[in-house]
């Protein structure tokens, strides 16, 4: 079994800030909560109990180690070494489930009946509801009614599971919404519940415990490339970055190493020359949003705008602190895929390798028709869900099509 380094090699100091960007901005009455939570945190992730019951359930419920498939017929499409980090084959079937799996457990030892969720494509609500429903715990899940429209299979699953599973319907009644309403339940009964997040953003230090949590996909990376191609180390490794826990979880162990090229990819929308689009990075301003400094899609008021992709886990106006970081640092590439971009690219690599995968993970999918590769590179994408939620999407996509040749 392996034993995950949940060792910190996040650019962070003691108030969480990456460079600029990070911070604990929030109300007074969760200042004395989220310090108790940084304590606990601390304690647990050097705990040898608390490490070996993670390890455990990593195996033995989640499904770890996830395989990294070396995908043939994208590798003889784009001239190099194409692997794809199969956390699609994660139990709940996203890479959610690492991070919920940490979380859940420091709720436990911290006493808490209950977790509080957001979630936007429902991966990390489900992942929520099964750890809270594995370590008898109540759950509320916050989601947008327009996601609720769009990810019916994941509402069913969490209702299945035993959550409570809130709609939010404030602003265009998606992931950022659902964020602001998880957060204000949570103020409302700190004492109680946990906030269990779904991504690397919020106030410190909910960025760097997911990003640790999640780390081990890059973990794994290392070692099973070292065992199949003599290398630890990739060239690229390539993930979709909406809040950014999937690509802080495969980017991690290799921040600093010299030669690894970090490439996220966010989602542009209709393009990011229109007014709807997620690329906050591309877009964005230097702003405090939900707890953190960070960049934010704002007008030219400063207030936040709403943001809009086809995928709604890509659907949120902002970024974790620690991808500005990286990429105002220059140690992060970004690239902008439209939704036509990435439903293409989900179609392609269903036909080609047999895999559906989520919405989420076609975009990072098709960063690689926008790059160009040496034939020796060795290049990871992450491949953070599968696509059973996203069908409806997908099967509306393929009609279209077929009415479009008619």
């Amino acid at each position: 079994m392996l034993h995950y380094d949940l060792t910190n090699r996040l650019p962070v100091d003691v108030d969480g800030f990456y460079g600029n960007f990070g911070g604990a901005f929030i109300p007074e009455e969760l200042k004395a909560v989220v310090r108790r939570l940084d304590a606990e945190y601390r304690k647990c992730i050097s705990d040898k109990e608390f490490l070996s019951e993670f390890d455990r359930l990593m195996h033995e419920y989640v499904g770890r180690p996830t395989p990294l498939y070396r995908a043939d017929n994208l590798s003889r499409k784009y001239g190099a070494e194409i692997y794809l980090k199969r956390e699609d084959l994660c139990h709940t079937g996203a890479h959610k489930i690492n991070n919920a799996i940490g979380l859940g457990l420091m709720a436990k030892r911290m006493g808490k009946k209950k977790v509080i969720a957001e979630t936007g494509a429902g991966q990390h609500g489900v992942a929520t509801a099964t750890v809270a429903a594995l370590l008898g715990l109540e759950c509320d899940v916050y989601m947008g009614a327009e996601d609720i429209r769009r990810q019916q299979p994941n509402v069913a699953r969490m209702r299945m599971l035993g959550a409570r599973v809130v709609s939010v319907e404030n602003g265009n009644a998606t992931l950022n919404n659902a964020v602001d309403a998880a957060l204000a339940a949570w103020c409302s009964d700190a004492d109680n519940a946990f906030y269990l997040i779904g991504s690397a953003v919020g106030p410190h230090p909910y960025p760097e415990m997911v990003a640790r949590f999640q780390s081990v996909i890059s973990f794994e990376i290392a070692r099973q490339l070292e065992e199949s191609t003599g290398r630890r180390y990739p060239d690229y490794v390539i993930a979709a970055i909406g809040g950014g826990s999937n690509a802080a979880g495969a980017f991690y162990h290799f921040i600093d190493t010299p030669g690894v090229k970090l490439v996220g990819v966010e989602a542009a929308g209709k393009g990011i020359d229109t007014d709807m689009s997620a690329a906050s990075l591309s877009l964005g301003y230097e702003k405090v949003l939900h707890g953190a400094r960070t960049m934010v899609l704002a007008d030219d008021n400063g207030n936040v705008q709403e943001a809009y992709s086809i995928s709604a886990g890509l659907d949120y106006p902002g970024i974790g602190p620690l991808h500005a970081y990286l990429s105002s640092a220059g140690k992060m590439d970004v690239l902008a895929v439209t939704d036509s971009m990435a439903l293409n690219a989900a179609f392609e690599l269903t036909r080609s390798e047999g895999i559906i995968p989520a919405l989420e993970s076609s975009h990072a999918i098709a960063a690689l028709e926008m790059m160009r590769f040496k034939p020796d590179d060795i290049v990871v994408v992450n491949l953070s869900g599968r696509g059973d939620k996203d069908m409806s999407t997908y099967m509306g996509a393929l009609e279209s099509q077929i009415l479009d040749k008619m």
